[in-house]
């Protein structure tokens, strides 16, 4: 891997930061301490800031020889936790009860410090670096924010790139693919209204599950039946709620779900079909239906020259052996709404099956295999939204220097 030596150097310093920032733990738009934090380093560093952007956002300027006219792009690393609490014992854990970044977050903040503060020293690039430190990535929108606050119209660039943690992929390699990498994830809310009876007396009533289980059945069929078999698309029912008692026939049912796809007509179809399949089953028996459909976060779909762009990138980085074409995944993301205003790429790092943690977890040195495999059983999978995700520090160096060669290599590029 060709690592750049002084991101090596300050490795120890900058994994210091990302621990601080995972013991400390903030939700979407509560991201003051993080924010502090980034800010005060990046001050530190020389880097001008501008705070606020929505709420909590931090950005950074980073100005290369010839400033504007150079151009600019934007990197973006995302600093909000998970709702949840931590199965880690570790140093570094959550003192924030109910809250973790499960996601490796603090790890995505730490990777641009690191480029950032190298990037601050050399400043060898012909243009701009906007570092974009968003808050809320785990359903709250920040990125959506961070543009209705004005981000694109304060710092126009002409691209704009975002980086992931991928646990399962081996540490050392990247991927990238063009078009959709991350499906666009919405919400619905289907509230049954039926006529409620003794049990016994079934007649007498209107039962809203049956009801619901006709609906349930059917929507699979929008999936195999509506949408073409070539297009991607899940819709999943995952909360039924109704009753009270074994012997009373409920008045109402809820069924609530989410539904995945790669693209907006695929979505709109899925939508229609779902809320016309609800209204004409409650009808047919007699029942009638509130049906809800929310939408959250577009399909994040790169454009191709820059993923192309990012390919390169990683073959100089860590050899074509290492860089991998990304099999979209159904997980959604916030970067979407940057990649629906500007040109650019989101693309993944290897994060390792997390024996990383091994090395601060309680594992004597002295133990025998057998006494290391027990401890890496205790200490749980270590995959995204996981009690027991720990971000690989490992990945800090090599993060940081695909950030630091990708603007170097887009600046020379447009040269």
């Amino acid at each position: 891997m060709n690592v750049i030596e002084s991101l090596l150097a300050d490795a120890a310093a900058i994994t210091a930061l990302r621990r601080e920032i995972h013991a400390h733990p903030e939700l979407c738009f509560q991201e003051q301490h993080t924010s502090d934090l980034v800010a005060a380093k990046l001050t530190e560093w020389g880097i001008p800031i501008r705070r606020g952007l929505g709420k909590t956002g931090v950005v950074g300027i980073v100005e290369g020889r010839l400033g504007s006219k150079g151009g600019a792009i934007g990197l973006r690393a995302d600093m909000d936790a998970l709702p949840m609490s931590e199965s880690n014992t570790f140093a570094h854990a959550s003192r924030n009860a109910g809250r973790m970044h499960a996601c490796g977050h603090d790890g995505h903040t730490a990777m641009l410090l690191a480029a950032a503060q190298h990037l601050a020293r050399h400043r060898d690039f012909d243009g701009i670096v906007y570092l974009l430190f968003q808050p809320a990535e785990e359903g709250g929108g920040g990125a959506r924010e961070m543009i209705k606050d004005g981000l694109f119209a304060e710092f126009p660039m002409d691209a704009v790139f975002g980086m992931h943690n991928w646990p399962g992929i081996p540490v050392g390699q990247l991927a990238v693919c063009p078009g959709p990498c991350m499906a666009s994830s919405n919400e619905f809310f289907i509230t049954i209204r039926g006529r409620g009876s003794h049990a016994a007396l079934p007649h007498l009533a209107i039962d809203p599950v049956p009801i619901a289980c006709q609906m349930v059945q059917a929507f699979q069929t929008v999936i195999t039946r509506n949408k073409k078999p070539t297009d991607t698309g899940v819709i999943s029912v995952t909360t039924i709620h109704t009753g009270e008692a074994t012997n009373v026939v409920p008045d109402s049912c809820v069924i609530e779900g989410t539904v995945r796809t790669f693209t907006l007509p695929v979505l709109d179809l899925i939508e229609q079909r779902m809320r016309e399949i609800a209204q004409h089953t409650a009808a047919a028996f007699g029942a009638t239906v509130e049906f809800r459909f929310h939408r959250n976060y577009p399909p994040t779909v790169n454009h191709a020259a820059e993923a192309a762009f990012v390919a390169d990138v990683m073959r100089d980085t860590v050899g074509a052996e290492n860089t991998l074409a990304f099999e979209p995944s159904m997980t959604a993301e916030d970067f979407s709404y940057f990649l629906l205003e500007k040109p650019g790429a989101y693309f993944v790092i290897g994060h390792g099956d997390g024996r990383h943690r091994l090395a601060y977890s309680g594992a004597d040195d002295g133990e025998d295999d057998g006494g290391a495999a027990a401890n890496r059983h205790n200490l749980g999978p270590c995959t995204l939204h996981n009690p027991h995700y720990d971000f690989n520090d490992d990945l800090i160096p090599l993060g940081g220097t695909l950030w630091i060669r990708l603007v170097d290599n887009w600046f020379n590029k447009r040269a």
